[in-house]
């Protein structure tokens, strides 16, 4: 049991009706968990708005309600608490609720467009196989030393964070590596969390249907590392002209990583194949099992930290080494007819370009490149026509699909994306709606030596369909359809 008091620390207080002076249960802002003696956190939502189920919530035995706006109603025996920004109360409330895990763990955060959740991935294996306990929260899944939880979003909320937190602090965890998305920064979910380390990767169009316009989002990004302490590092990726941006206003010590330009970590790519990468980092030639100057990116972040956090130059190579590919990103297989199926989760214009450029760069320029591509529903509509330029563009067959189309007409998607083809390039595509038969055609016509690239969902194993998942992986799928043609 906490007392309330205990809990307010950094909390900017407008008004108070009642005693703080109360024992509380649970912290919670979703009014359907609420139970007796718990602190209700009223959050203003994209979609709801909580303090339309105060009352909901102190029917439920809600204790002390902590708001922006104070009800008409007020409740005798429950404390009613008026604070200027409901998100950053329950940030640091949270925190303190678990007795600030952060603070004894070293924590980093990874943030920018694409290569989070590579780079928090490898990051939390490379810890592991050092010999440290380590713990991950990530897009894909979450990781408390050897224990795996499902992951439910790329930044989960205050009070999940901090529970998670908590629980590899009490296993022995030393390092956790998080991902930080824009949407976690902006809505005050890693507030009054103490970070080792920020690492920003790079930044292209996503998201854009909620922070309205580019600047918005790499703002968004920028506040991350405004908010680093003098103790964590800031290392960026200054190839990316928004790098610079990152490190203006951060009092965290200034590193920097790049393959074009001067910086404190540098690579080069010697060899770029579909079995890996010949890599020379700070004059250290490594070969690494990831594929093109995207995880080339990647890795030397990776790099970068492992040797901020003093582990030997010969032990990160040699560990980097052994690290092989998340699921969902470029993962591949080869039939016994000699065609190569790629999953990745490129689901904006600037990865799916990324991705078909390193397989162009591989290919003899013979076989075909048959990409099945599409997207979201419910979200940027900006970005649409983008991908099917670059899909058209970069592969010599396309098929447009569905995605996740949520609530979302398919066809009506597929049209947007197709609005961005070039008139050039109109008769290498064609539309199937239904995902698993686009699949399916794409290895129809697979020919030996072809490549297929089935692109947006990489890891996901589920299709969203006017409000339902529906069970559905990329990966197994286009693994079914080539093996039966091979039959």
């Amino acid at each position: 049991m906490k007392l309330l008091k205990d809990i307010l620390y950094k909390v900017t207080i407008e008004k108070v009706i009642g005693n703080t002076s109360v024992a509380i249960t649970n912290l919670e802002f979703d009014s359907r968990k609420v139970s007796l003696n718990d602190v209700f956190v009223a959050i203003k939502g994209t979609v709801s708005d909580g303090h339309e189920y105060i009352k909901t919530a102190c029917d439920k035995g809600a204790i002390a309600i902590i708001c922006e706006v104070l009800p008409e109603i007020i409740i005798n025996g429950v404390t009613y608490i008026q604070v200027e920004d409901s998100q950053s109360a329950l940030a640091f409330m949270a925190a303190n609720y678990y007795e600030n895990p952060s603070e004894e763990i070293k924590l980093v955060g990874v943030t920018g467009t694409n290569g989070k959740t590579t780079v928090t991935s490898l990051l939390y294996d490379l810890f592991k196989s050092a010999g440290f306990e380590a713990g991950l929260l990530s897009t894909v899944k979450v990781m408390v030393g050897d224990t795996q939880y499902e992951a439910t979003h790329t930044t989960p909320d205050s009070i999940t964070i901090n529970r998670y937190l908590r629980e590899m602090v009490t296993a022995g965890v030393e390092f956790c590596f998080m991902e930080v998305s824009s949407h976690g920064i902006h809505q005050k979910r890693t507030e009054g969390l103490k970070f080792a380390g920020g690492i920003f990767t790079n930044l292209s169009h996503d998201h854009l249907d909620y922070h309205k316009d580019f600047a918005a989002y790499r703002d968004v990004k920028k506040v991350f590392f405004d908010q680093l302490p003098k103790t964590a590092f800031a290392l960026v990726n200054i190839d990316d002209k928004n790098g610079r941006i990152m490190l203006q206003n951060t009092v965290a010590k200034k590193y920097t990583y790049a393959l074009k330009s001067f910086a404190d970590y540098k690579a080069q790519i010697l060899e770029n194949q579909f079995t890996g990468l010949l890599l020379k980092i700070n004059n250290n030639e490594l070969w690494v099992k990831l594929i093109g100057s995207f995880n080339a990116y990647n890795l030397l972040a990776i790099y970068a930290t492992a040797e901020l956090f003093g582990l030997e130059i010969l032990e990160i190579l040699q560990l980097m080494s052994t690290l092989e590919s998340v699921d969902g990103r470029f993962q591949y297989f080869v039939s016994p007819t000699n065609i190569t199926a790629i999953v990745d989760y490129a689901h904006t214009p600037d990865a799916l370009k990324n991705v078909l450029e390193t397989i162009n760069s591989i290919r003899t320029g013979n076989e075909e490149l048959i990409t099945v591509v599409g997207c979201g529903g419910d979200r940027d509509i900006k970005k649409r026509p983008k991908m099917g330029n670059i899909a058209a563009t970069l592969s010599t067959k396309v098929i447009f699909t569905s995605d996740n189309p949520r609530n979302e007409d398919p066809d009506a998607i597929i049209e947007q994306i197709e609005a961005g083809v070039p008139p050039e390039h109109f008769k290498k595509t064609l539309s199937v709606t239904n995902r698993k038969q686009a699949i399916k055609t794409a290895c129809q016509i697979a020919d030996g030596g072809d490549i297929i690239l089935v692109a947006g969902k990489g890891h996901e194993n589920y299709q969203e369909i006017n409000g339902k998942r529906f069970d559905f992986d990329d990966f197994k799928i286009v693994n079914q359809f080539i093996n039966a043609l091979n039959k």
